[in-house]
């Protein structure tokens, strides 16, 4: 009876120890997004609900840690995200803030998460500054950017002889990094690119653009782009007929949400990189149906991608035994990243996570078996494929991380 009572003394002692170690008893999650605009359905509130199965599956296991996630609307302004974030950090002592669509917005956040120690998880945005110039120890960009995006479609394309290109871009700083490295890696392989144009973000007329696309004769027509822009790009590219008359459309920041509204019928044959699908092996599927058993819908690459940070996060707060951010960030380098999303993920040291990707083609409608059935995988790209070689790095974590060894 006193072994049991001590054993009982001694279980409650440290998990006193480890609360005493959580800034205000509790570890608070902020998920920032657009959850209103042309985004809204790339990430938006059901990237709240992967973050939130996040926390429960990691509370499950460690009920002495309490976990809280919160969310807001950022409408893709960089000054409402950063007066959130502000906030969060300062004044309601947000621990780490999650998702951060938008380029401009995530390395807003990420610049202030730096010089305040706090972690950024960023599953959505694509710009490489981010691993970059605007890298931060405490920053961590996970499983995409424009390199995996762009190098990855567009090598396969380009080995299948689709030489001529022609990029349609958004007018910010994703679509400007998506721009620069189709322009080399397309330049590298022998192909060109033979025109370009710049649409300001959320535009509801792409006419002008597509004609300048379709006038140029290039094989593909690159969209460089995102959520509702994709979506409308797409549609309004199947009135101009340019698909019928032989150009194809290579979308690079597609996601199933993207294929979903837009139907087989308009989507089919899109070739995509992606590092996540629904229906790729049994771990996918279960994570899956869980989350379509919350979210009435399947997950995609956003929101997968915000479940397997926000559970990496946590884990290394356990290990740490502290959500000190700088700590925790250090926690996090060191751990493997192994869950639906990223079945032997690692973080390189400037941040990037980096798994294996897929590329993949969208379906067409007698392919398909029913709903959410949209995408067949073509091959697996390798995780040392999927980002910027390090010795290209901007980052100066990794000349420090270099000279440590």
């Amino acid at each position: 009876m006193k072994l049991m009572t001590s054993l009982a003394a001694l279980v409650a002692s440290v998990s006193l120890c480890q609360a005493a170690d959580i800034s205000g008893g509790v570890v608070k999650i902020g998920v920032l997004n657009d959850q209103s605009g042309v985004y809204a359905d790339f990430g938006g509130r059901t990237s709240v609900d992967a973050a939130r199965m996040a926390a429960e599956e990691f509370t499950a296991k460690h009920k002495d840690i309490k976990v809280e996630i919160i969310s807001a609307d950022h409408q893709s302004k960089v000054d409402v995200a950063v007066a959130t974030a502000k906030q969060w950090f300062e004044v309601d002592g947000v621990d780490a803030i999650a998702d951060l669509t938008n380029s401009a917005v995530a390395i807003a956040v990420n610049t202030m998460g730096r010089d305040l120690g706090k972690v950024t998880l960023m599953t959505a945005p694509l710009t490489t500054a981010l691993t970059n110039e605007s890298c931060s120890p405490t920053g961590f960009h996970w499983g995409w950017d424009t390199y995996s995006q762009s190098v990855g479609t567009a090598s396969a394309l380009l080995d299948r002889g689709e030489k001529d290109w022609f990029i349609l871009a958004a007018d910010y700083a994703f679509g400007a990094a998506m721009t620069a490295e189709l322009d080399r890696v397309v330049t590298a392989k022998g192909g060109k690119v033979v025109g370009q144009v710049k649409h300001p973000l959320g535009a509801n007329d792409f006419s002008s653009f597509l004609l300048r696309a379709q006038a140029s004769k290039a094989q593909i027509i690159a969209l460089a782009n995102g959520g509702m822009d994709t979506i409308n790009a797409i549609k309004q590219a199947g009135e101009f007929g340019i698909a019928a008359g032989g150009q194809k459309l290579a979308g690079l920041a597609v996601v199933i949400s993207d294929v979903h509204a837009l139907g087989l019928k308009a989507a089919q044959g899109l070739i995509v990189t992606t590092p996540f699908y629904w229906d790729h092996n049994a771990q996918t599927r279960s994570f899956s149906k869980r989350f379509q058993e919350r979210t009435k819908r399947m997950p995609g690459v956003v929101q997968a991608a915000t479940y397997s940070a926000v559970l990496h996060y946590l884990q290394a707060i356990a290990a740490a035994r502290t959500d000190d951010g700088r700590k925790v960030a250090d926690k996090m380098r060191e751990m493997p990243v192994h869950d639906a999303y990223a079945p032997n993920g690692r973080i390189r040291p400037d941040g990037r996570m980096v798994t294996d990707m897929y590329l993949v083609e969208v379906k067409t409608p007698a392919e398909s078996k029913g709903e959410w059935d949209y995408f067949k995988v073509l091959g697996k790209i390798p995780e040392a494929d999927t980002a910027a070689p390090l010795s290209a790095s901007r980052c100066p974590l990794v000349k420090t991380a270099a000279q440590s060894k």
